[in-house]
């Protein structure tokens, strides 16, 4: 089954709140909204670079100091922005904060996306742990700050988890399912071998100090990146291999 790529929504815009507000009466100008004549591929462009410079900046500093300690005005200055210029692209920062959630999941289910119904499982399945252990050396802030909103019971990207995230799980549940059937997997629940691939992928993110502390080694040192992908293939594959 061929599964369409998921696309997050973003969230509906609510009503600016009042710092946004002044911050456009004073510069009404500087934060205009184009119009569509306007929007050359140029100006669409900018627009696009402008957004990610924002969504960077939101994603490193949520990181490291959360929703609730940080501020409007940091994440400006980080993306090299004005305050004005951001609540253009973002009314409030509850907006940043959930399209940098978003864009992770997004980028996070991209490997679980190749699994498809022709694919050799275990070649398929080879190959997701390579891409998420990668993951989860290149974008290790992400995969800590996603972590992090869970546990915190997803108050602001629950919404994307009952929707984007279940409709893709459920696809390719079907597809470790047919594996299953045809004989070219051992016998396993499809969603239990979905969290298991991502509890030991994203361990090495999510638990890096922890890490670092009994071994004094971690992700950013490449034998290390592909001694742990070594071992966790070797875990979960010669668990699925048929008997």
């Amino acid at each position: 089954m061929t599964v369409a790529r998921s696309t997050v929504s973003p969230p509906r815009r609510t009503a600016r709140p009042a710092a946004a507000r002044a911050a456009l009466a004073a510069d009404p100008a500087g934060a205009r909204p184009e119009s569509p004549r306007t929007k050359t591929p140029h100006r669409l462009r900018r627009i696009a670079e402008k957004r990610t410079a924002i969504l960077d900046a939101g994603l490193s500093l949520f990181s490291r100091y959360g929703l609730h300690g940080t501020t409007v005005e940091q994440i400006a200055r980080t993306a090299a922005v004005s305050k004005t210029n951001l609540f253009y692209y973002f009314a409030s920062k509850e907006e940043v904060y959930v399209g940098v959630l978003s864009r992770l999941l997004d980028q996070w289910l991209d490997p679980l996306r190749a699994l498809e119904v022709e694919t050799d499982p275990v070649e398929g399945i080879r190959a997701y742990i390579s891409r998420k252990i990668r993951f989860s050396r290149t974008h290790p802030e992400a995969s800590r700050l996603f972590c992090l909103e869970v546990v915190q019971g997803a108050p602001l990207l629950r919404g994307e988890l009952e929707t984007a995230l279940k409709q893709l799980v459920d696809a390719k549940t079907e597809v470790i399912a047919g594996w299953v059937a045809a004989g070219k997997l051992a016998p396993i629940d499809p969603h239990h071998l979905i969290f298991a691939l991502w509890a030991t992928t994203q361990h090495y993110a999510d638990f890096a100090v922890q890490i670092d502390a009994l071994l004094g080694r971690g992700l950013d040192e490449e034998a290390f990146v592909e001694e742990a992908t070594r071992n966790v293939q070797r875990l979960i594959l010669d668990g699925l291999r048929p008997r």
